[in-house]
């Protein structure tokens, strides 16, 4: 069957916009996607289901890693200002976003302005306090028994790692925790109505924004020898971070620095425990090894799947006419498994060379993934403990979240001798 009709073709037969679709595992969308890879690498499809009224004709796929590589490295045509998920609610969620939605040069200022505070000084401190909050949670799971692996390992270390960074206190971690799993994860908001999970998502975006402005202000009054500090007072040709900006930055970080890390190290664990000859070769030689790995931990796990953009001006790519005001979303979840760029795309090969790279923080240009060195140090310092202090750790079957934006895992059963 021909993929397309006429003008502004929907494709047939390849279904990646309904609720249906993005309830299957990952490996059975990975078929469609695959389709698309090899007969429509860019095509235009109905927009995706949402439980509120809007305007949104559909959007084009972007599939294979070359385009989702020429999308991402063009800014000036392909623009983030009027929103960056697969969701039709476009700008109305920017506010939140700090500058994922933004185009430069705002978004080079605001980018080059964070950037700054994390001095060499901070970044010692940020690992060497990742390194240890590892430690700790290696400690609690030792003897545990059965545990819910994300809940028990898998979330803690981002939402420490986003509290230290944004200095949030003690007796607010295990609330700010909550409000990031409403807002991306498995929390509460995941288990209501549509409508509900909107409302409360809002009011837990509130709460982050509103906590971490506070801070701000609160550090700019009382400044001390840490990494909000060096953000509130970081300055480039004039110009700082208000404490606007510093709630909105709390909120990129409680949701898209949360949520990634969490689900690559559920998905790694889950992968290592299926490939034991994986993780046999890692163990041979873990220091010199590792850094390589995590390249193929985050290219398998793909736990963003999906960006978008919209098209500035009328532009070809890959044979496809897009118009300007389209919406173009890139499929990480696709270009990760891109055959044409990775031998035996599917498999988890820890040894595969690091180039080609793969696209899972990004296919580069001004919006590649800030975060990604906080990330690696991260997934190096779990799954090291995890592997050398529990060799005996196993899982039952993961219960999968439903989203068409995280490659989530909401619940893994566990048992820690």
């Amino acid at each position: 069957m021909d993929l397309f009709t006429t003008a502004h073709p929907f494709t047939t037969g390849v279904d990646i916009s309904s609720d249906e679709f993005w309830s299957k595992p990952f490996d059975e969308r990975d078929k469609a996607f695959a389709r698309l890879r090899a007969e429509a690498p860019v095509s235009w499809h109905p927009p995706v289901s949402y439980p509120a009224p809007h305007g949104e004709q559909g959007f084009w796929a972007v599939t294979r890693a070359a385009d989702i590589t020429t999308v991402s490295m063009d800014s000036e045509t392909f623009q983030s200002r009027n929103g960056f998920t697969l969701d039709p609610i476009g700008a109305s969620a920017a506010g939140g976003s700090f500058f994922l939605a933004m185009d430069p040069p705002e978004h080079s200022r605001y980018r080059s302005l964070v950037s700054a505070a994390f001095t060499p000084k901070q970044i010692k401190k940020i690992d060497d306090r990742i390194a240890a909050n590892a430690h700790l949670i290696v400690d609690d799971l030792i003897g545990a028994g059965e545990v819910d692996f994300v809940e028990a390992c898998s979330s803690r270390l981002p939402m420490e790692t986003v509290s230290d960074i944004v200095g949030v206190p003690a007796s607010e971690r295990k609330r700010v925790a909550q409000a990031a799993e409403n807002l991306f994860g498995a929390g509460e908001a995941h288990r209501m109505a549509p409508e509900e999970a909107v409302n409360l998502k809002m009011e837990e975006a509130i709460y982050l924004y509103s906590l971490a402005k506070d801070l701000a202000a609160h550090r700019r009054a009382n400044p001390a020898d840490d990494l909000l500090t060096n953000l509130v007072q970081a300055e480039i040709d004039g110009h700082g971070l208000t404490d606007d900006d510093i709630g909105a930055f709390m909120l990129l970080m409680a949701t898209a620095g949360n949520d990634t890390t969490k689900q690559t190290t559920s998905h790694t664990m889950l992968s290592l425990a299926a490939h034991p000859e994986q993780r046999d070769w890692l163990m041979k030689d873990f220091d010199g090894r590792i850094m390589g790995a995590i390249e193929e931990f985050v290219r398998h796990a793909t736990p963003v799947m999906t960006f978008t953009r919209t098209a500035s001006r009328d532009v070809e790519l890959n044979g496809a006419q897009i118009a300007a005001g389209d919406k173009v979303a890139m499929f990480y979840c696709s270009g990760n498994r891109d055959e044409s760029v990775f031998d035996n795309a599917a498999a988890f090969d820890l040894s595969r060379p690091r180039f080609p790279r793969h696209v899972a923080f990004g296919g580069g240009g001004t919006h590649f993934c800030l975060g990604n060195g906080v990330a690696k140090v991260q997934l190096r310092s779990i799954i090291g403990e995890l592997l050398r202090r529990l060799p005996d750790i196993t899982f039952g079957t993961p219960v999968a979240m439903k989203s068409n934006f995280v490659n989530g895992i909401e619940s893994l059963p566990a048992h820690v001798g």
